[in-house]
């Protein structure tokens, strides 16, 4: 029997909601994540064109798969207002059968 795709959680932060809000519905829609979770409000601080800056974000939690993770980084950068945005993957190792299997059956190709 064929292992199945890995499932990977992908951090991205956003400058706001709407950007945030943007970028998940099309990964959604697109079928390049099965589902996104937004926190608003986190707090990032960070190096950026050599000075220490504090912002206010929102960080998108992405669930996709390891097939579908080139295409998403693709659309990502397509969509994100950032020069360079934040995107982190995280390969799942444990989680309940039954919801990896629907994150694998929902981010297709």
């Amino acid at each position: 029997m064929p292992t199945p795709p890995t499932v990977l959680l992908c951090y991205c932060s956003c400058p706001d909601a709407v950007s945030a809000q943007r970028i998940a519905e099309a990964l959604v829609r697109e079928r390049l994540a099965a589902c996104v979770n937004h926190l608003p409000g986190i707090t990032s601080t960070y190096r950026w064109d050599g000075a220490v800056t504090t912002d206010s974000e929102a960080l998108l939690l992405i669930k996709t798969t390891v097939a579908r993770f080139e295409a998403l980084t693709a659309r990502l950068l397509e969509l994100h207002p950032y020069d360079l945005p934040e995107l982190i993957a995280v390969p799942v190792e444990r989680g309940h059968a039954a919801y990896l299997e629907w994150v694998r059956a929902n981010a297709t190709g």
